[in-house]
């Protein structure tokens, strides 16, 4: 065998040399790969947070309201004249607290759109409740809300809302619903005594058993329709729901 000289030995340590170079840099490569990939999913992340934010995001109510119109079947319309189109209906029962958050979360967009011109609002107060204390809370309350001024009606169904009571203690009492409609700003003496005399209970009663044998309840309170379809998740959205409003408003 041939003896090892000085030059061979230098060899070797330039070779050790550039192969520990080569897997430093190959080091390097790949904690920048997983820190630049990290930083992806982390901006991913956050845009996803962003937009759940963003599209949740409860909006302002304008001071301007659209004008409310009473119907004879207990439906109330909201929407600037001459405006029929899309229609936005909404099923709601005063005693259930999904509805009461959907006014809390979705409330102001639905005031904002139909003042804007851009929406028919249709609202249907039900009872969907068949178990007390729920089911006469709900009939108390919606009669109630019969007995209110178109001027008023608005304000009044907001604060409906807003006294919201559980659902395991009776509710909605006489006096408090009274009450309530004069904070609303109603005035009318003849609110008292239609509330106090529950004279539009039946009335309600037969809408709402008129509702829900029509099939248009699929999944409960609240359901909204926008041109017949139902937005499903959509409604909890503002920044969803007023999308999806002016898409169907621009057809």
């Amino acid at each position: 065998m041939g003896r090892k000289t000085s030059g061979d030995a230098g060899a070797r340590e330039r070779i050790k040399a550039q192969r520990e170079a080569d897997r430093k840099r190959e080091q390097r490569k790949r904690v920048t790969t997983i820190v630049a990939a990290a930083a992806a999913a982390v901006i991913a992340v956050g845009a996803g947070m962003w937009y759940a934010a963003s599209s949740s995001r409860s909006e302002t109510a304008t001071t301007a309201t659209a004008p409310i119109t009473k119907q004879a079947d207990g439906t109330v319309v909201m929407a600037k004249p001459g405006v029929e189109g899309p229609v936005l209906d909404i099923y709601e029962d005063f005693q259930c607290p999904a509805c009461q958050a959907l006014e809390e979360t979705s409330g102001a967009t639905v005031k904002n759109l139909a003042a804007e011109g851009k929406v028919k609002v249709v609202f249907h107060p039900i009872t969907i409740f068949g178990t007390e204390p729920t089911k006469s809370n709900s009939v108390r309350a919606a009669a109630a809300a019969r007995c209110a001024p178109a001027g008023q009606w608005l304000a009044f169904h907001d604060k409906l809302f807003e006294e919201q009571p559980s659902e395991t203690v009776k509710g909605f009492e006489l006096a408090d619903l009274v009450n309530w409609g004069k904070d609303s700003g109603i005035e009318d003496p003849a609110f008292e005594k239609c509330v106090t005399s529950q004279e539009q209970a039946k009335a309600h009663q037969d809408y709402s058993k008129q509702v829900l044998g029509s099939g248009v309840i699929k999944r409960g309170t609240p359901t909204v329709l926008l041109a017949g379809t139902e937005l499903n998740d959509t409604a909890f959205k503002p920044a969803d729901l007023r999308q999806a409003v002016l898409n169907a408003a621009a057809k």
